[in-house]
């Protein structure tokens, strides 16, 4: 029997496919100030943002350079969740480190 007589026309496709939208990103901004120190900025990002202490190293003196840097980016719930971690740390030793989030 022809494919239009059993009841689906010759332009209807068998099935209708879902394309999962990505999640938006944020950049995770880290900002400079004179008293949070340097191996506390370094211990952040390889404790909690996962940075090859190389890497870190790095980042940090750009912070520390230019004032801030995009240090990751990451969907907005992961993005919070880093941030607030951060910067409690930061609070339970005294330092005014702070972070902020732009969407991209």
């Amino acid at each position: 029997m022809p494919e239009h007589k059993r009841g689906r026309s010759a332009n209807t496709s068998a099935a209708v496919k879902y394309k999962p939208k990505k999640p938006s990103l944020y950049k995770v901004i880290m900002l400079n100030d004179d008293v949070t120190t340097m191996d506390f900025v370094v211990d952040i990002l390889v404790k909690i943002f996962d940075k090859p202490r190389e890497k870190a190293v790095e980042l940090m003196y750009k912070v520390h350079r230019e004032g801030r840097a995009v240090i990751a980016r990451y969907p907005y719930d992961i993005a919070a969740t880093k941030r607030r971690q951060a910067v409690e740390k930061a609070r339970a030793e005294g330092f005014p480190f702070n972070i902020d989030l732009e969407s991209e």
